[in-house]
């Protein structure tokens, strides 16, 4: 089972002071012990230049505590009862009777005073110490596992207070925020991070219902239009004739046909899954092909002569749809005349789209490279625009790594610039 960050960060903490208190407990035990042995080892050598000055009786040495020995030349000469009859001590340490003695010698002229002090005082010091970090460093583990428990669990609050309102939050209340606490912490930045997330989740899904909404807009004109024509040639017979009914079930559902395809495009461009098959395209082929096609269709004076030789990479079809879009949105507001252009500057290709018509405001540029919008509805609708043609070349250009704008023409219209590397 998962635990808790609260548990996980209390028993790290923990953890780590209770090492931190173990290497310092056991420093403290070693300090404490050299600093009892040099005192046991100072009192020896001053009992030793005592001896050397005089050497005492065995009787004044009858102290377990301690012992001495004289050697003069190698020869043991004196020495106290507890060591009485024993060589002369070599050692730095030596253990009687269960007891453990500090040895010191002081020599001076051949003659060599071996005084010994009991560590049995400072050995229980030691060890009553050890047994005191025994017993208080778990304890003070523990304290600091629980005050790790209730700190960090107080400094969560917010946190798990954000958790349970953003839990709450569902479709229907995005506008709802959770609650900054005001501090300049990583709690507060991610108050405000969640506040931002839950504000773009709100317009996604405001853009999502409007797209929705101008979808079944845009699909029930010509359904409706379909209906009706069907209804009269149902219910009066002769008064539509059949090249009537013909033209206008081929243009309504070419309509459909066109919002259709629109919207699946757009749905693969959010989804980012436009398949590019990139390949080196003749631009100036496409925009002299739409050029034609335009003189051929409409009444409009198209001027392509500044249409210069460019090649750039990317899918053939997709660009097709960009210029035919181009040019069609410019040819739904021109007045008389069209100009179209194509330049390569810096390794890309600078394409341009320009018209005679009322142009388009500043403020409304960005704007009308949403979905559905148009700037004339009614004359759009005439025209047979959709509303997403500009929305779909912006995608396009986007997925091949351009980049589109809106200026003001010199023929007193709109001019719309495209860029691709």
């Amino acid at each position: 089972m998962a635990r808790s960050i609260r548990f996980r960060i209390a028993s790290l903490t923990a953890l780590i002071f209770a090492v931190i208190l173990v290497a310092a407990a056991y420093l403290f035990v070693v300090q404490l012990q050299g600093s009892l042995y040099a005192s046991v080892s100072a009192s020896a050598e001053r009992d030793a230049e005592a001896i050397s000055d005089q050497t005492p009786a065995r009787d004044e040495w009858d102290d377990d505590d301690r012992f001495f020995q004289v050697v003069d030349n190698g020869t043991l000469v004196a020495s106290s009862e507890d060591v009485d009859g024993m060589e002369a001590i070599i050692d730095d340490r030596v253990s009687l009777d269960g007891e453990e003695y500090l040895v010191f010698r002081d020599s001076d002229e051949g003659e060599t005073v071996i005084v010994g002090h009991a560590l049995s005082d400072s050995n229980e010091a030691v060890g009553t110490v050890v047994g005191l970090l025994f017993v208080a460093v778990p304890v003070l583990v523990v304290i600091v596992f629980i005050l790790m428990l209730v700190v960090v669990g107080r400094a969560l609050q917010p946190v798990e207070r954000m958790r349970r309102e953003v839990d709450a939050v569902t479709a229907t209340n995005l506008d709802q925020r959770v609650v900054d606490p005001g501090s300049r912490d990583e709690i507060g930045r991610l108050a405000t991070t969640m506040n931002r997330m839950l504000a773009r989740l709100a317009e996604s899904q405001a853009t999502q219902r409007r797209f929705i909404s101008d979808a079944s807009h845009e699909l029930k004109s010509p359904l409706a239009s379909l209906r009706q024509f069907a209804e009269v040639s149902r219910d009066y017979p002769g008064r539509i004739s059949e090249a009537e009914l013909a033209d206008a079930v081929l243009d309504e559902s070419g309509r459909l046909e066109r919002i259709v395809s629109n919207l699946l495009l757009l749905a693969r461009a959010d989804e980012q899954s436009l398949q590019l098959s990139k390949a080196p395209v003749d631009l100036d082929d496409l925009l002299l092909a739409e050029a034609s096609r335009l003189r051929g269709s409409t009444g409009l004076d198209v001027d392509s002569s500044g249409v210069s030789a460019v090649r750039a990479t990317g899918d053939q079809g997709l660009l097709v749809q960009v210029v035919r879009n181009l040019v069609d949105n410019a040819a739904r507001h021109a007045s008389s005349r069209i100009r179209l252009g194509l330049t390569g500057a810096q390794g890309g290709a600078v394409l341009t789209v320009e018209d005679d018509g009322a142009g388009i405001p500043p403020s409304e540029r960005e704007r009308v490279f949403e979905r559905f919008v148009r700037l004339d509805d009614a004359r759009g609708r005439d025209a047979g625009g959709t509303g997403l043609g500009l929305a779909i070349v912006r995608e396009l250009v986007v997925a091949h790594g351009g980049s589109v704008t809106i200026g003001d023409s010199p023929l007193g219209g709109a001019a719309l610039t495209v860029t691709l590397p």
